[in-house]
């Protein structure tokens, strides 16, 4: 049973054929009850882990269904902070496939090398992600290669979905999902997919304090755009809002919260002390949420998405140690 909406541009029917066309090496991964974890908030807590495959983040699932898709001489263009480039360089490299990653010139370096491995040229331009991507949409039309924006492609939403349809096999009943809101796509594809099958379960969608357009512009039902971002949550640091994916947000989420940068460090080291998993930021900021907000999630079955773990080893040594 669930919701009959057809005013969502994302098909369940679609969702549900997209699982073929994703490698398995992305899908079915671990959700289970941090018991530890769940003593220490006071709620049962599920953790979702996206982080054990060879981009270590959720973004692999998208990637495929889309460059499944693709003729043999497609040069793919993309804009990332760096995990959906590593998502789409991989499954380019697959199908022998070209492929040109536009990336801040303040992007993280081990993101940088992981893509350039995996066979991307990449090219750095301006200060943040947004301006890596506009510059990326100019040249994408300038050569006639195929431009992939995340949230927009819906590509990028089914394959986010799939994480929703293996969240609702869990066999304890969920009465929350927390989840990181960047672009919108991990957002948008898990709720939409909840949304139909469990609507009573409540959606949360979290941004960093320093990077709130989205949350901003969810809340006020208008493009709120800002000029620069201040969140060390790169993965998630938005400051021009895709449009498509605040329409989408429509009737899918329930809230919005904003966290502190302090408070998803203290997250990111209790995923790894407890767990024994490296979360980057934009991974750890339901944890976040949850530490902020203990009153909102007391009690409750709480279930959050580890959506990416790549650090430099500076990162690591700065946010993981006490």
């Amino acid at each position: 049973m669930g919701t009959t909406n057809e005013d969502y541009r994302l098909s369940i029917d679609n969702i549900h054929e997209a699982i073929e066309r994703i490698d398995p090496i992305f899908r079915d991964t671990p959700q289970y009850i941090s018991d530890t974890l769940s003593d220490l908030l006071e709620l049962t807590l599920v953790v979702k882990v996206e982080t054990a495959n060879p981009v270590r983040c959720f973004k692999g699932r998208g990637a495929e269904i889309f460059v499944s898709k693709a003729s043999p001489d497609t040069h793919f263009i993309c804009a990332s902070a760096g995990n959906f480039g590593q998502a789409m360089a991989y499954s380019c490299r697959k199908q022998h496939l070209r492929l040109t990653v536009y990336a801040s010139k303040n992007a993280n370096p081990f993101k940088l090398d992981r893509m350039k491995s995996l066979g991307a040229q990449v090219i750095l331009f301006g200060d943040d992600f947004d301006s890596a991507k506009l510059e990326a949409k100019r040249r994408s039309k300038e050569i006639n290669a195929t431009f992939v924006e995340d949230s927009q492609n819906i590509e990028t939403l089914e394959g986010a979905a799939t994480i929703g349809l293996e969240l609702l096999k869990f066999p304890l009943k969920i009465d929350c999902v927390i989840i990181a809101l960047g672009n919108g796509a991990l957002l948008n594809g898990v709720a939409r997919v909840i949304r139909h099958y469990r609507p009573e379960i409540k959606i949360v969608a979290v941004q960093a304090k320093g990077a709130s357009a989205m949350v901003d512009s969810w809340r006020s039902s208008t493009i709120v755009n800002y000029e620069t971002t201040n969140t060390i949550a790169d993965g998630i640091a938005v400051r021009i809002p895709v449009p498509q994916a605040l329409i989408d947000m429509r009737g899918l989420v329930d809230d919005a919260l904003l966290v502190d940068d302090r408070t998803i460090i203290q997250g990111m080291r209790l995923i790894h002390q407890h767990l024994g998993i490296v979360s980057e930021p934009s991974g750890a900021v339901g944890i976040a949420a949850i530490l902020e907000n203990p009153n909102y999630f007391k009690n409750q079955t709480v279930a959050t998405i580890l959506c990416g773990g790549n650090l430099t080893n500076d990162q690591i040594k700065s946010w993981l140690t006490a």
